[in-house]
């Protein structure tokens, strides 16, 4: 359920990045073409971060918890000042999914899943070598 919020909140970051780029070509960008430019960038970035946050968090990493926890907050940051500014649909459709995906960053079988993900591996992600059944190293000797 975790990893579905945080890749639903990156498919829409990189729609509003596509709405962007549409409303800057066609030259109907409400703000200046260069704030039009650096918001789509941004939107783009923002949303290849939080996507790649999602499927690493699918994989059982510990890393994508924290980009997960500092994008709920950046939603927050712009979700409840949206949302006590009168546009409420769309500062529940901020504020929800951030609060959903905060309770279950702390999660039990999640904390598990991505807590065990750092035991047993090395640097490079690959389980380290085992020695053999005759209580030998991997090289051979004893």
């Amino acid at each position: 359920m975790l990893v579905a919020v945080v890749l639903l909140e990156a498919a829409v970051l990189v729609g509003f990045a596509v709405f962007y780029a549409v409303e800057l070509l066609a030259g109907n960008a409400e703000t200046s073409p260069g704030g039009a430019a650096f918001t789509l960038v941004l939107l783009a970035a923002f949303g290849a971060w939080l996507a790649a946050a999602g499927v690493f968090l699918w994989r059982g990493r510990r890393w994508p918890r924290s980009a997960a926890l500092v994008a709920q907050l950046f939603a927050l940051v712009i979700g409840v000042p949206t949302l006590t500014g009168g546009v409420v649909v769309l500062g529940i459709a901020i504020v929800v999914p951030a609060l959903v995906a905060l309770f279950l960053l702390f999660e039990k079988r999640v904390l598990a899943v991505t807590q065990g993900s750092a035991r047993g591996r090395n640097h490079d992600g690959a389980a380290p070598e085992r020695p053999d059944a005759g209580g030998q190293d991997a090289g051979g000797a004893s």
